[in-house]
């Protein structure tokens, strides 16, 4: 897809009712979503965090989805497939100034070249106890990304359309914090399995931008 028909749609986008937890159950194992209806987030007091699904245009004009595979660390979230993004810091104005804040950190796009489309349902993250708010944002003129070299391993940069194409969404067997060797749906993006929230995150920009076909 054109970056000036994607554009188009972001206009559409705005104005649409979110799918929310509907969308992101389509992308989530059953103990998953039988885990959530028995408790309460609120309870648990989550840290919050603000992420940026980033759409621009490549050389060719073709649009292309912003990921960034993480560095092996000492954590839950160690070489997985995310969006860039991460927890609230002390001076951030509100979550929209977190996830801008940190895509910058971590991929060297200024905020302010950031054309926000709107902010999207919240998903909760168990294993790491984050409360996360992610948001759909353009990137029009870009410029070459940056990585930040202690974060992230590699940015991935996806087309749309193979975003979009349905043979791409997958199940693979995986280890999650609800039970061992289980089918978990995700998506297969430039050769990697990309679940958990970001496929959840994932799951209700794909209907948002069907449903603004």
């Amino acid at each position: 897809m054109k970056f000036d028909e994607f554009s188009q749609l972001a206009l559409k986008i705005k104005n649409l009712p979110l799918p929310g937890e509907a969308s992101h159950y389509k992308m989530s194992p059953e103990l998953r979503i039988q885990w959530l209806k028995a408790h309460k987030i609120e309870d648990f007091q989550p840290k919050r965090a603000g992420v940026m699904a980033l759409f621009y245009p490549d050389d060719g004009n073709e649009t292309r989805l912003l990921l960034i595979l993480r560095k092996v660390y000492e954590g839950i979230h160690s070489n997985q497939i995310g969006f860039p993004g991460g927890k609230v810091e002390q001076g951030d104005k509100d979550l929209l100034h977190t996830a801008l804040r940190e895509t910058h950190e971590e991929v060297g796009v200024p905020p302010h070249a950031v054309e926000v489309i709107r902010e999207l349902s919240e998903v909760y993250i168990p294993p790491s106890n984050f409360l996360v708010r992610p948001y759909m944002g353009m990137y029009p003129d870009p410029r070459p990304f940056v990585k930040e070299e202690s974060e992230v391993e590699r940015i991935v940069e996806v087309f749309l359309k193979d975003f979009l194409d349905d043979s791409n969404h997958i199940e693979e067997i995986l280890s999650t914090s609800y039970a061992k060797n289980i089918n978990v749906p995700a998506y297969k993006l430039n050769g990697y399995t990309v679940w958990g929230a970001t496929a959840m995150m994932l799951s209700e920009i794909k209907e948002l931008l069907l449903e603004a076909f």
